[in-house]
C-alpha cells in the first residue's frame, strides 16, 4: 500500500499543476477571442481582394507588366512553414514540420537535393527544428507574434515579393494551419507566388472581368497588387495565430481534464490506504487488550 505523505505530496502536485493548466486554458481563450474574430472579419475582404488580383494578372498574363504572375519551370523553391513560439499547443507545430517535410520528399526532392529548396520559418518552433537539421535557411522571423499586426507583416512580404521578381525563387508556397474553430485547424499549402491564375476550360473562351483602369493597368499592378499580396500573407499568418491559441486553448483543457481525474484516482487511492493504516491501529489496539486481559 502506497505511503500517506507519498500520496498526500502527489495531490498537491498534480494540483498545481492543474491550477497552471486551467489558468493557461484562459489566457488561451482570451486571445483565441481577440484573433478568431480579426481572421473572421479579415477573411471576406481578403477573399475579393484575391480573387481582383487573379483577375487583373490574367488580363495582363502576356504582358511585361505581369511580374507576379510570371509562371517559371519549378527549379528554386522558397517553403515558409509558420509554426508558434511557444509549446504546450498539441500537435500544432508537429503538424507543419511534418507537413514541410513531407511537401519536400514528394514534390521537390530533385531541387532539394540540387540545394535550390529554401526555408525561411515564421516562429521560433519551426525555426529550431530547420536550423539543427542543416537545411537551407534563407533568413526567419520569430517576433512578427509579439505584436501581430498588419505593419510587421509588410517587411516579410517586401522580401519574398522582391526575391520573385528577381528571380531568386520560381515559387515561394506558405505552410501553415488555417483556422476552422477552437477544436478545428486545417493544414493548408497555399502558394503565394506566382499569383495563381483562374482556371480556364481549354474548349471554352476566358472571358475576364471588364476593368476600367485608373490612372493605367501598370499604376494598378504596381500598387494594388503588391498591397494585395501583403495581405494575402498578412491573412496565413493570422490564421496560423489563431490556430495555435485554439490548438493551446483545446490542449490545455485536457490537460486539466486529466489532471482532475489522476486527482479522483489519488485520492481514493489516499483513502484506501487510510483506512488501511486506522484498521492496522485498531487490530493492535485489540490484540494489547487482549494480551493485558
Amino acid at each position: 500500500m502506497a505511503n500517506l505523505k507519498e500520496v498526500r505530496i502527489r495531490i498537491d502536485s498534480v494540483n498545481s499543476t492543474r491550477q497552471i493548466t486551467s489558468a493557461m486554458k484562459m489566457v488561451a481563450a482570451s486571445k483565441l477571442r481577440k484573433s478568431q474574430n480579426a481572421i473572421t472579419a479579415m477573411r471576406p475582404y481578403s477573399a475579393k481582394l484575391q480573387e481582383l488580383v487573379q483577375n487583373l494578372s490574367k488580363s495582363m498574363e502576356h504582358t511585361s507588366d505581369g511580374k507576379y504572375s510570371v509562371q517559371r519551370p519549378a527549379e528554386r523553391i522558397l517553403l515558409v512553414p509558420v509554426t508558434s513560439n511557444r509549446g504546450l499547443c498539441g500537435a500544432f507545430n508537429t503538424n507543419v514540420i511534418r507537413a514541410t517535410t513531407k511537401l519536400i520528399a514528394e514534390s521537390y526532392q530533385q531541387q532539394f537535393e540540387a540545394g535550390n529548396v529554401s526555408l525561411f520559418p515564421i516562429g521560433k518552433k519551426g525555426e529550431e527544428f530547420f536550423r539543427t537539421r542543416n537545411y537551407k535557411i534563407l533568413g526567419s522571423n520569430i517576433h512578427v507574434f509579439d505584436n501581430l499586426n498588419f505593419n510587421a507583416i509588410v517587411p516579410i512580404a517586401d522580401q519574398f515579393m522582391k526575391a520573385f521578381v528577381d528571380e531568386e525563387f520560381d515559387q515561394i508556397i506558405f505552410i501553415y494551419n488555417q483556422f476552422k474553430n477552437a477544436g478545428t485547424q486545417i493544414l493548408m499549402h497555399e502558394q503565394l507566388l506566382p499569383v495563381e491564375l483562374p482556371a480556364v476550360d481549354e474548349n471554352e473562351q476566358y472571358e475576364g472581368v471588364d476593368y476600367l483602369f485608373e490612372p493605367d493597368k501598370a499604376a494598378i499592378l504596381d500598387e494594388l497588387i503588391p498591397k494585395t499580396l501583403k495581405m494575402q500573407v498578412y491573412k496565413m499568418i493570422l490564421d496560423s495565430f489563431a490556430s495555435e491559441h485554439g490548438a493551446r486553448m483545446i490542449s490545455m483543457h485536457k490537460a486539466t481534464d486529466n489532471a482532475t481525474e489522476m486527482i479522483k484516482d489519488l485520492k481514493l487511492i489516499y483513502n484506501k490506504a487510510r483506512q488501511a493504516s486506522i484498521t492496522n491501529q485498531i487490530i493492535e489496539i485489540v490484540s494489547g487488550a487482549n494480551a493485558l486481559g
